[in-house]
C-alpha cells in the first residue's frame, strides 16, 4: 500500500493546538501498514532548519515515529515544500530518509506516479521563483547556519508565516499553473500526479490519468492511499 500526505504544517499553530494536530498525524502514522510506503509532498513541518548539533525541538515526537516506521520496513519518501527546505544532515544521517528538493518520477506498483510539492508552477510567481533560488542556496543555507540556533529558527518561524501570507493573498489569475502542469504531465504518459502546496483538495480525472492535489492538514486532515487498482482520498475523524 503506499500513502501520502501533504502540508501537514507542524509549528503552525500555538503549542495546544500544534499538539493537538500533532496527535493527528501520530493517529495516521500508527495506521501504516508494515511493508508499505508513506509519501510526504512537502510541508510536513511550517519550518525546520536544522544544525550539525542542533533540530527544532517541538517535533521530537514525530521525528521518532518516523524512526519508527523505518524500523517497520516502512519506506518514507519525503519531497521538501516551500516551508520545510531547510534541511541538513539529520533526517539522512539519523532516520535514514533522504529529503528530496526536486520533482521526482517514480513507478508504484505497476503505475506512474509524478510528485510534485507544487511551488513554483502557478502563472505570475516570478517573485517566488527568484526568493525560492536565493533561500535553497547551499552557500546562503551555510551562512545562515552561522547565527545562533535560537535565533535561525526564530527567523525561520518567522519568515514562514510570511510566506503564507504571500501566497494566501496573491491573485495568480484566472488559471490554474498546478492543474495545467499536472495535465501537460499525463498528457506526457504518467497515470497520476500528485502535488500539495496550494491548500485546496482536488482530485480531477483527466484523459487516462488523475491530478490529485491533497489539500492540507490546517482545515480537514486527510491522506490518499493507492493499491495498485485505485487512488481514494480519506478523511481523518476529527
Amino acid at each position: 500500500m503506499i500513502y501520502f500526505i501533504s502540508d501537514i504544517h507542524l509549528g503552525f499553530f500555538d503549542r495546544h493546538r500544534d499538539k493537538l494536530l500533532e496527535d493527528k498525524l501520530i493517529d495516521f502514522l500508527d495506521k501504516i501498514q508494515e511493508n508499505s510506503t508513506l509519501v510526504i509532498i512537502g510541508d510536513l513541518f511550517d519550518y525546520w532548519f536544522d544544525y550539525r548539533k542542533v533540530i527544532p525541538y517541538n517535533f521530537y515526537r514525530t521525528l521518532y515515529k518516523l524512526n519508527e516506521l523505518k524500523n517497520k520496513n516502512i519506506v518514507v519518501v519525503y519531497l521538501i515544500g516551500n516551508h520545510d527546505f531547510g534541511h541538513y544532515k539529520f533526517f539522512k544521517e539519523e532516520l535514514g530518509i533522504e529529503p528530496i528538493e526536486n520533482d521526482l518520477e517514480i513507478e508504484f506498483l505497476g503505475k506512474k506516479f509524478y510528485l510534485s510539492h507544487g511551488d513554483g508552477k502557478s502563472y505570475n510567481d516570478d517573485g517566488y521563483k527568484i526568493i525560492k533560488r536565493i533561500l535553497r542556496n547551499k552557500l546562503a543555507q551555510k551562512l545562515y547556519r552561522l547565527l545562533h540556533p535560537d535565533i535561525g529558527i526564530w527567523l525561520a518561524s518567522g519568515s514562514s508565516r510570511k510566506s503564507r501570507h504571500y501566497t494566501e493573498t496573491k491573485n495568480y489569475g484566472p488559471r490554474d499553473g498546478l492543474k495545467d502542469f499536472a495535465f501537460a504531465k499525463i498528457d506526457e504518459g504518467f497515470d497520476y500526479v500528485v502535488m500539495g502546496h496550494r491548500h485546496k483538495l482536488e482530485f480531477v480525472e483527466y484523459k487516462q490519468g488523475f491530478y490529485i492535489n491533497l489539500g492540507t492538514w490546517l482545515t480537514k486532515p486527510i491522506y490518499g492511499y493507492f493499491d495498485g487498482k485505485k487512488f481514494e482520498i480519506v478523511e481523518m475523524n476529527t
